[in-house]
């Protein structure tokens, strides 16, 4: 099997150039080209019979567009082709302060969430580290952020979203900063509380979705798994580790998940003992379930919900709240002392729009 570059640090690609009877500074000259998308016929700074080495033993180029959508809104969805066949998908989002790149880290998802299109055929298999970093050098323009949000749950293919990262993050590749990387999970507690060892310190996003695991379980089945109390948890300790806010995503499914109640319930659970409130109100109002949930003694923590209609797909009956359930939501937790705002659907053209993403095949 030929070793895929794109995937290696400065550190492993200078012991592979040792290894294979090049000078180590050659690595300093591969690592650019490799991130900026280049074949090994496109790398003129190096030998031809070094290229020829590196095309008959490693791959350069692990991912191609292998089709672009034009989305109104200045961005686009792209269909990568990977080197099996597989086709993944990701979106280029257009922002004032620069371009957000969204990228998938598995072919697919066994998370099984109700509202997700990218779990509707299953899992069938994690992307390397070079597949990932991959999706980033076969841009045609700068990316300024990336967002791990695509296809498949990062913290299910840990060590290789952990090693796409690091090498990202190599000043003499893509040199991308680790506070312009947001990592979204549902909530796997064992790899939040490793991921807060790692000194990695991105943006985490996690996807809530429900403020009680009786709720959550119904859209959501890794609620059976880890409940909500040990993922707010997690979440503070990843908090006092890095230093970073937390964002907590919310995905506004009509009649589901977007009452007033369930705005009121998540603001207790979010500010940890119980929200701001008017002299001689209830500490904890009736529909508190307590349980599992009940953090009491647990202190809140510097964190923002963001609010996502739902985006509607063919195979799923849900459908997102309306734009004024949305606001009233919104202005409910606000009311209670959460930062909350609406997160601005884009894409949706092309049905690239979060929980839009799928896997196929060639």
């Amino acid at each position: 099997m030929k070793t895929e570059l794109p995937g290696l640090t400065l550190a492993e690609l200078t012991d592979l150039m040792k290894r294979m009877g090049f000078p180590a500074f050659r690595a300093k000259q591969l690592i650019k080209y490799l991130h900026e998308g280049a074949d090994f016929a496109d790398m003129p700074l190096l030998p031809k019979e070094m290229r020829g080495r590196l095309a008959e033993e490693c791959e350069a180029n692990t991912v191609t567009i292998h089709k672009e959508f034009p989305s109104a809104d200045g961005g686009a969805k792209y269909l990568y082709a990977l080197r099996d066949g597989s086709i993944i998908e990701g979106v280029r989002m257009r922002y004032s302060y620069g371009d957000t790149l969204c990228l998938s880290t598995q072919v697919g998802c066994r998370m099984g969430c109700a509202f997700c299109a990218s779990t509707l055929d299953g899992l069938a298999r994690n992307l390397t580290a070079g597949e990932m970093a991959g999706q980033i050098a076969c841009q045609k323009q700068p990316v300024g952020n990336v967002v791990l949000m695509g296809s498949g749950e990062p913290f299910d293919n840990y060590d290789e979203v952990v090693r796409f990262l690091r090498v990202i993050h190599e000043p003499l590749g893509l040199n991308i900063s680790m506070r312009r990387v947001s990592l979204s999970t549902c909530g796997l507690v064992p790899q939040m509380l490793r991921f807060a060892e790692e000194g990695l310190n991105v943006t985490l996003a996690v996807s809530l979705h429900a403020p009680n695991d009786d709720l959550r379980k119904t859209i959501m089945p890794i609620a059976e798994v880890y409940g909500v109390a040990d993922i707010i948890r997690a979440s503070r300790v990843y908090f006092n580790k890095s230093g970073r806010r937390i964002i907590f995503e919310y995905a506004l499914i009509k009649d589901v998940n977007d009452s007033d109640a369930c705005a009121a319930e998540l603001a207790i659970l979010l500010h940890g003992n119980h929200p701001a409130k008017s002299p001689g109100s209830p500490t904890k109002p009736q529909f508190w379930r307590g349980g599992s949930t009940d953090l009491s003694g647990t202190p809140g923590m510097p964190c923002h919900v963001n609010l996502i209609p739902l985006n509607g797909i063919p195979e799923r009956s849900l459908a997102g709240s309306s734009k004024n359930r949305v606001r009233a939501f919104e202005s409910k937790l606000t009311e209670l002392g959460i930062s909350a705002t609406v997160r601005r659907s884009l894409a949706d053209d092309v049905a690239g729009a979060c929980g839009q993403l799928r896997r196929a095949n060639l």
